[in-house]
């Protein structure tokens, strides 16, 4: 299946248990959050499970907040934000608002993470990049550090987005050829990444594993 339609079935999800002003917001056009999730999320994540869109926070003085797309395993507030809307046309009042939206963000604990729509259009490999150093991060407070050298593999592999092979490491690393091949055998135990093909006994490609999730599991990101 398509991510086309594997989006689409997932708004429908949504859709289905959605109320009131959610509801509204979901019908509208998602266009901006669809890229999100092509460009950065889905290449990530490789599931819609433990997102939740226009997520709805209420503030201290009762006001609802909505968030583009809440992942909840590890409390990330996903946004993508285009030029206009929030910068070039934004009023006094709508860029105080702004700021105290990103405050209870932070007084709830949550993490407020936001892509342009530029930098989804013209850069989405750092875009990638820069997630999988977020997860990489948030791994190591779990408890399962990866050491530098895997998190530039990761991140290498998110930026490629495409299996990675034995000489990929090596020039991502600029290290022989035993360093680099026990660098990827100590991802393949972390479950960060897995051959492209199983059943082989020689492994000639690996790609980034299906799921991430916190380390509740034997994904590390995985809390659901």
């Amino acid at each position: 299946m398509s991510f086309g339609a594997l989006f689409d079935q997932f708004v429908r999800e949504q859709l289905c248990e959605a109320t009131g002003k959610r509801l509204e917001m979901l019908q509208k056009d998602l266009l901006a959050e669809k890229k999100m999730f092509q460009e950065v999320l889905w290449p990530a994540f490789r599931t819609f499970k433990g997102f939740t869109m226009q997520f709805e926070i209420v503030t201290f003085t009762g006001v609802s907040i909505y968030i583009d797309a809440f992942y909840e395993p590890l409390g990330i507030a996903f946004e993508s934000e285009g030029f206009v809307a929030h910068a070039e046309n934004i009023t006094r009042d709508r860029f105080d608002f702004e700021r105290h939206r990103v405050r209870t963000l932070a007084n709830k604990g949550y993490l407020y993470y936001p892509f342009t729509w530029d930098e989804l259009s013209k850069r989405p490999d750092k875009c990638r990049t820069s997630l999988f150093e977020l997860l990489g991060a948030l791994g190591a407070v779990e408890g399962e550090e990866l050491s530098l050298y895997e998190q530039k593999v990761i991140a290498y592999a998110a930026y490629i987005n495409k299996p990675i092979y034995l000489k990929d490491v090596q020039d991502c690393l600029k290290r022989g050829e035993d360093v680099s091949r026990k660098v990827l055998k100590n991802l393949q135990a972390k479950h960060r990444i897995k051959p492209l093909r199983t059943g082989k006994q020689r492994v000639h490609a690996y790609v980034l594993t299906d799921e991430l999730g916190n380390r509740r599991g034997r994904n590390i990101y995985n809390r659901i």
